[in-house]
């Protein structure tokens, strides 16, 4: 069996928890922010765990994580 490839702009963004789920910045928050309210620019600035319905996808290109 050959080693498998880690996507690595994956890898770049996603981080793996203590408890095995997946946690990354949120998008939204590089330009434009003129119009963005202090306390959507505030919320944005915080990590989050990305939905389980991706996680079938982002096992298969981050198998090392």
């Amino acid at each position: 069996m050959p080693k498998l490839k880690t996507n690595r702009a994956a890898a770049k963004r996603f981080k793996k928890t203590g408890t095995g789920k997946l946690k990354r910045m949120k998008a939204y928050k590089s330009h434009i922010l003129t119009k963005k309210s202090a306390k959507r620019k505030r919320n944005l600035r915080k990590a989050t765990m990305t939905d389980e319905t991706n996680a079938k996808n982002m096992k298969k290109i981050l198998p090392y994580l």
